[in-house]
């Protein structure tokens, strides 16, 4: 199994800064990818970011050219730095890790952590 704790959620003002940390523990070379996903209330789960330990990436379209992603391979840990938020950032954020396919096809969720951006 794998465990996934997440760190460095907060509070911040519009236009501010946040960087959310997720650590991986267990069966770490299970893992092929992390990422982040976010669920604001009343509203579905969407990806944020991911990366997979070969280094491709992939962004929520409400995101790009203002969340960064890295890590994984260093540590387990994924990183995402997140500029220029916006009260529509508000969510959980939930870390996510993706097995490779010969371990099966359920993923890994941290806890999540809050983020919310005043306006």
């Amino acid at each position: 199994q794998v465990q996934l704790v997440e760190s460095g959620g907060g509070l911040v003002q519009a236009g501010g800064s946040l960087r959310l940390s997720c650590a991986a523990s267990g069966s770490t070379g299970r893992i092929n990818a992390m990422g982040w996903y976010r669920q604001a209330p009343g509203k579905q789960r969407e990806l944020v970011a991911s990366i997979t330990r070969a280094g491709s990436t992939r962004y929520g379209d409400s995101v790009k050219g203002r969340f960064t992603i890295s890590g994984v391979n260093a540590q387990n840990t994924v990183y995402l730095q997140m500029n220029s938020l916006k009260p529509e950032d508000t969510a959980v954020y939930y870390c996510n890790a993706v097995p490779y396919s010969i371990y099966g096809s359920n993923n890994y969720w941290g806890q999540g952590t809050q983020v919310t951006v005043s306006s």
